[in-house]
């Protein structure tokens, strides 16, 4: 039961944002509640034993880290860490009828030498170069900008400093800067894959959802390097809820919100614990969520268009390319039918109402780079996890039969990894204490279920530009820091923000500097 009938910050939300938020606040001095649905704290960004009797902690829905300011982490004395993966992305590929693969990583020599190898030539390595050089200039400054008042369109380009590189981001769709850049098939799909995670959109979307996508994948740190949270996501997310309690923060999980009542100058907050006062709310869940507790229309859902799919492994499979170590192949990510074309194809057939033929996916295990989330004996045995997660394939394809789609869908994603395999991975799977091999798949249906994420949309809705529509002189101050509603003193503090989106704490922060500015 909540300790109080009045705070002045109730959140609804005990995921990693309205943790943020709860932190900073409860910091600076104010009485706040945060009301969690679930049983526990952290909502997608968790660690699970999902394998019945075994010793592992999966990062069960997100699981990696890029967006994350350390400022967040600093000003809040979090006690968690990353460690950065030397290895960027291995794809397979079939190069003279032989089995082979791009390989990037931090060595430079081996990278140049892997796209020589695949492409014949030293010109996309260069173009690569420059095309990545290109990204992490405007990720430089662009970075830094997400935990301030929302720039303007204009000033974030003036800020950015580069025509050509604001052209190819924010104005042209993705494909035609790729199909400009880069001649190889396989990497233009590669370079492509980040434009689509979680977002069912086509390289020559002209809404440029792929190209807001992509921004996003590529500015993390300032640098768009994606790490890998030591312990597992729930070690992030623990590390808030214990830095928001120690500030004086109070978390009640068991507890959904029913409903919220505003004037705009004060709030009421109802759920299964009874009626608090509030002179603001935070929500961080999607605003489809908000609609439905103020009693509003909703808005459409943006659908959600991935599979993810969470394994344990007693080894690591072989590869038919013999010419990579599948420690070093794994342990970045590793593109399955993520072939330029082939993106086009899946997407057109999953457009068509269809499961995609050839399922694209990435790969990647995170035990290779952070054991600690495995028991000490299985460790000892060899044992590696692997996440597998799936592009387009939309919530839309599920509604019937939603089982059995899952299913089909799950089987043809692992025929792929298997074309690449010399070995059949189900022959690498671990058991649980029931003897079922240690798999699980999860759609947008099911995220929908199990999280609330209305289409099963992992960033609550479509990711926006990280700009504001004026030069911020007259707004509100949920307005400059990009998390107002139609209330006043309601406001988004989740990924459906402006700058919301994976996992980054930014929404949070921005929220709780909203409130602290308004007062």
């Amino acid at each position: 039961m909540p300790e109080r009938t009045s705070y002045d910050v109730v959140i609804v939300g005990g995921g990693h944002n309205g943790l943020v938020a709860a932190a900073y606040l409860a910091r600076a001095g104010r009485r706040v509640l945060v009301l969690e649905r679930l049983g526990h704290t952290g909502g997608a960004a968790v660690s699970e034993r999902a394998f019945r009797g075994v010793d592992a902690r999966l990062s069960r829905y997100s699981y990696l880290v890029s967006l994350l300011p350390p400022k967040i982490v600093a000003d809040l004395g979090l006690r968690f860490a990353t460690r950065r993966r030397s290895v960027s992305s291995y794809t397979p590929a079939v190069r003279g009828g032989r089995p082979a693969g791009l390989y990037v990583s931090t060595d430079e020599a081996a990278t140049r030498a892997s796209f020589a190898r695949i492409t014949g030539s030293d010109r996309e390595y260069a173009a690569w170069r420059r095309f990545y050089g290109m990204t992490r200039r405007v990720a430089e400054r662009v970075f830094p900008t997400l935990t301030e008042p929302l720039p303007a369109r204009a000033a974030l380009r003036a800020r950015i400093g580069d025509d050509a590189a604001w052209e190819a981001l924010f104005e042209r769709p993705l494909g035609e800067t790729v199909e400009s850049v880069f001649d190889d098939d396989l990497v233009r799909g590669v370079v492509l894959t980040d434009g689509l995670i979680g977002t069912f959109a086509h390289a020559h979307d002209p809404t440029l959802a792929q190209n807001r996508c992509f921004l996003y994948h590529v500015i993390g740190g300032g640098t768009g390097d994606w790490d890998v949270p030591i312990g597992g996501m729930g070690a992030l997310t623990d590390a808030l809820a214990d830095a928001a309690r120690r500030a004086g923060a109070e978390i009640v999980t068991d507890c959904p919100v029913t409903g919220i009542a505003t004037d705009g100058g004060t709030a009421e907050v109802t759920g299964a614990h009874g009626t608090v006062g509030a002179r603001h709310v935070l929500v961080n869940a999607a605003p489809q969520v908000l609609a439905g507790l103020l009693g509003e229309p909703s808005p459409e859902p943006a659908e959600g268009a991935q599979l993810k799919v969470n394994m344990l492994l007693t080894r690591l499979p072989r590869l038919r390319d013999t010419g990579v170590d599948p420690r070093l192949a794994f342990s970045g990510t590793f593109h399955v039918a993520e072939g330029y074309q082939q993106l086009e194809t899946a997407y057109r057939q999953a457009a068509a109402g269809e499961l995609p033929a050839a399922p694209p996916s990435e790969i990647y295990c995170h035990s290779l780079t952070d054991p600690s989330v495995l028991g000490s004996d299985l460790v000892r045995q060899g044992y590696q996890t692997l996440t597998l997660f799936g592009l387009h394939t939309p919530a839309r394809l599920f509604t019937d039969d939603h089982d059995a789609t899952r299913e089909r869908l799950l089987a043809a994603t692992l025929a792929q990894l298997d074309a690449v395999l010399a070995e059949p991975l189900t022959d690498c799977l671990a058991t649980d204490a029931d003897g079922r091999p240690c798999i699980e798949a999860r759609s947008p249906l099911d995220l929908e279920r199990d999280l609330c994420l209305p289409g099963g949309n992992i960033f609550h809705r479509e990711l926006a530009f990280p700009y504001g529509s004026g030069d911020g002189a007259g707004d509100s101050a949920a307005a400059r820091w990009g998390v107002r509603t139609a209330h006043a003193n309601v406001l988004l503090c989740g990924a459906g923000a402006v700058r919301g989106g994976g996992v980054s704490g930014i929404p949070g922060h921005n929220a709780a500097m909203a409130v602290l500015e308004q007062e």
